[in-house]
């Protein structure tokens, strides 16, 4: 299509005309500090891209310039998002940041003068404040100013994430292809804004057109002359010339289907239709059968700058596929829904059953081991308290020093092997403290060398100016004399046992084969020379209960209590075995940040049991009653006095009362009224009351830095009644709050 050379001259800002909301943006715009200057100033390439962008009802954008400043149609402010608002007049590069790395290639091509096509390209954009996955096809290409140079890039797309995603992406595509009705619009536009370059312009649209992922094609006239068709319309009727034909002529087996009545009442009325599924019999190549075909189709009316309609432009899609599989697949789950639901039955029965069997095995590990040290347990503490007894009957009070301390090692390591279930299960309460390695495994060199005895020996290989961790130095120690008991009876021969400290700085590959964050650790290595595992034994070394001992010799926990602890202390643990050759464990700990401001591994002193200062007043919470009179008769014995109360209800009563009380002592899982419950609605009235938490196991102490407030501690049962007092003390004197305390009883059961 050609212009005439007496055809009137546009007016300068006529290319803005229409264009619907930013045609009138692009007219309202304050362009003064834009790069493109005003308008009126545009050269004429740049105002012919722009009409044909702003008249067509399919998504377009162009960027022109050295900044690449974006401009784009009504079609395309959906793709926008949020975005929509402040992208007119923008640089390209900063519109889309978020996707440029996979924009910026193509781009740099368009720019070179070479237009690029994609097809599905995927990409992750935050268009509306969170990432998107979409998909788009879409061209760039380049567009030349008067001289013939690259001035800018234009774009046409679809967004297709309807037809990659499910049923719900499929309706957003035919949303976007009801919004795309008016994309004929372009051409007559065109051939009233464009120049001598109009021949150039127009071969660059039918390009555009013969890429589009949809059929497209542009009737002209009430006989509905093909005027341009695209490569997806020409696959859908099979390749035939229908060029300047009328449509009856140019397809002849679609007469009496319907759609050239639907073409006439479009061109008549002016009103569009949209079509969904429709079935069309074509005769796809000559002499062949018809052939059944399902599309998705709209008929736009054309009109020219008097509203006169001129013709129709047809856009769509070959869905036939879809169609069929939805039919195949509709007939599939008729035939198969039953036989699912059957097997589904049979599958669940078999995974209960396997669930139960693998409960039951693991219960029967447990109880075999823990009965087994609980027995022994059990006997040195009645064993002792017996002979107490029998002495203090007998007047010889002076004997029975040696079996008080047996059955306080007896509860000791009661206490330990509870912590060691606890520590398993990530239910250990933690007291992190920068800890240097180094010191504290050197302060082990003389308990680590009788356990070993003496057929293994001892090598330390600690690195110089190792970094500290943040880790519980207790269980850090616990860990370590665990290891080395595991180690020793590897070594039944003898052999030699290597504790190896190093710094480690893991990237985020290596931090993901450790599972843990990227960073600074410190790596702590037991080496040793026994016999070495399998790989199947070391597949379940961590699972709970797992033991390579008789039913009854061991509880399975040893390495799960390590495991447990290193993981909730942000560490990893790693096992490297071969038979017959040794095994090297790996403990990998976070590297702390902070100095070491005291000595984690000094000895404990003898403390002396601090008095009351008088009058001080304790209230005791405690449901089980022999605990909560040992706790009344110690206090008493301290010089405080108590108040009693056996559930959080009849504590609260107290509390809400005018009753004086310098500290509430209370257990965290009460009946009625749990410990923490009632402490929150004692400070109410007493906003300044301190609470010390007792607890054996509570998720609380899980957690107790989100669990426990200012005036708050927590301390973990069994406990040191001097350890207790110094507490009590310190609280009731408004010293050493929001702290956690732990039973500092040594884990002396067998290693696993």
């Amino acid at each position: 299509m050609t212009r005439s050379m007496n055809d009137p001259v546009t007016l300068p800002m006529a290319f803005l005309a229409g264009g619907g909301i930013m045609g009138r943006q692009m007219r309202d715009h304050d362009w003064s500090n834009s790069p493109l200057g005003h308008p009126e100033q545009w050269p004429q390439s740049l105002r012919t891209a722009v009409s044909i962008m702003l008249n067509s009802g399919h998504p377009m954008f162009l960027t022109w310039g050295p900044e690449q400043i974006f401009l784009f149609n009504d079609a395309y402010r959906p793709i926008l998002g949020a975005k929509v608002s402040w992208a007119l007049a923008q640089p390209f590069e900063q519109l889309w940041a978020d996707i440029w790395d996979v924009l910026s290639p193509a781009i740099e091509r368009a720019w070179a003068g070479e237009a690029t096509w994609f097809e599905n390209q995927k990409l992750v954009m935050q268009r509306n404040g969170y990432a998107e996955e979409t998909y788009f096809n879409y061209s760039y290409s380049p567009i030349r100013d008067e001289t013939g140079a690259v001035a800018g890039m234009f774009c046409a797309c679809t967004e297709t994430t309807a037809t990659v995603f499910t049923t719900r992406q499929l309706r957003e595509t035919e949303r976007a292809l009801r919004e795309a009705n008016a994309a004929l619009q372009v051409e007559r536009e065109a051939v009233r804004a464009a120049n001598r370059q109009l021949m150039a312009e127009t071969e660059f649209l039918r390009q555009l057109f013969e890429r589009a992922p949809g059929f497209i094609a542009v009737l002209r006239g009430p006989n509905h002359v093909f005027e341009l068709v695209n490569a997806a319309y020409q696959q859908l009727i099979g390749y035939r010339d229908v060029h300047q034909k009328p449509a009856r002529l140019a397809l002849p087996e679609v007469e009496g289907q319907g759609f050239f009545e639907l073409l006439d009442q479009v061109y008549r009325t002016g009103e569009a239709f949209v079509g969904k599924q429709n079935a069309i019999q074509l005769q796809r190549q000559p002499g062949a059968p018809f052939e059944e075909r399902f599309v998705d189709f709209v008929y736009q009316p054309l009109t020219n700058a008097e509203g006169q309609i001129t013709g129709v432009f047809c856009q769509g899609s070959d869905v036939t596929e879809r169609v069929q599989a939805e039919q195949a697949l509709r007939q599939i789950t008729e035939t198969l829904e039953e036989q699912i639901q059957a097997r589904t039955r049979e599958l669940q029965q078999a995974e209960d059953a396997l669930r139960q069997a693998q409960k039951m095995e693991a219960v029967g590990r447990l109880t075999g081991g823990i009965a087994h040290d609980f027995n022994n347990l059990l006997m040195g503490i009645k064993g002792s308290l017996g002979l107490i007894e029998k002495r203090l009957a007998a007047g010889r009070s002076n004997e029975i020093g040696r079996f008080i301390a047996l059955a306080m090692s007896s509860t000791d390591r009661a206490a330990a092997l509870t912590h060691r279930l606890l520590a398993f299960s990530r239910r250990q309460p933690l007291d992190p403290r920068t800890v240097r390695i180094n010191q504290l495994v050197a302060s082990m060199e003389d308990l680590l060398r009788r356990t070993l005895g003496e057929t293994v020996s001892l090598e330390l290989r600690l690195m110089p100016e190792l970094w500290p961790t943040l880790c519980d130095p207790n269980q850090l120690e616990s860990a370590i004399l665990n290891l080395a008991i595991n180690a020793r009876d590897a070594m039944p021969d003898g052999g030699c046992l290597i504790l190896e400290t190093s710094a480690l700085t893991l990237d985020d590959v290596q931090a993901q084969a450790y599972e843990v964050k990227a960073g600074q650790y410190v790596c702590l290595q037991v080496i040793d020379s026994g016999v070495g595992m399998s790989s199947e034994v070391i597949t379940h070394a961590f699972d709970p209960f797992f033991t390579t001992k008789p039913i009854g010799q061991g509880t399975g926990l040893g390495l799960s209590m390590v495991y447990g602890f290193v993981r909730q202390s942000g560490g990893a643990v790693r096992i490297d075995s071969q038979i017959g050759v040794g095994t090297r464990l790996s403990l990998l700990l976070p590297r702390s940040q902070q100095d070491v401001t005291a000595d984690a591994h000094a000895p404990a002193r003898p403390m002396e049991t601090p008095l009351a200062e008088s009058g001080k007043v304790v209230l005791v919470v405690e449901d089980e009653s022999s605990v909560r009179l040992l706790i009344v008769e110690t206090l008493r014995e301290w010089g405080y006095r108590t108040l009693e109360a056996i559930d959080g209800g009849a504590g609260l009563i107290i509390l809400q009362s005018n009753t004086p009380v310098d500290l509430l002592i209370t257990d965290v899982g009460l009946p009625v009224v749990n410990g923490r419950l009632m402490a929150e609605a004692a400070r109410e009235v007493r906003p300044n009351l301190p609470v010390l938490y007792m607890t054996g196991y509570a998720e609380a102490a899980a957690a107790a830095e989100g669990f426990l407030e200012p005036g708050m501690a927590l301390i973990t049962k069994p406990f040191e009644m001097d350890a207790f007092a110094a507490r009590v003390h310190e609280m009731v004197n408004g010293r050493r709050e929001n702290t956690l305390i732990q039973s500092d009883s040594p884990d002396e059961c067998s290693a696993d």
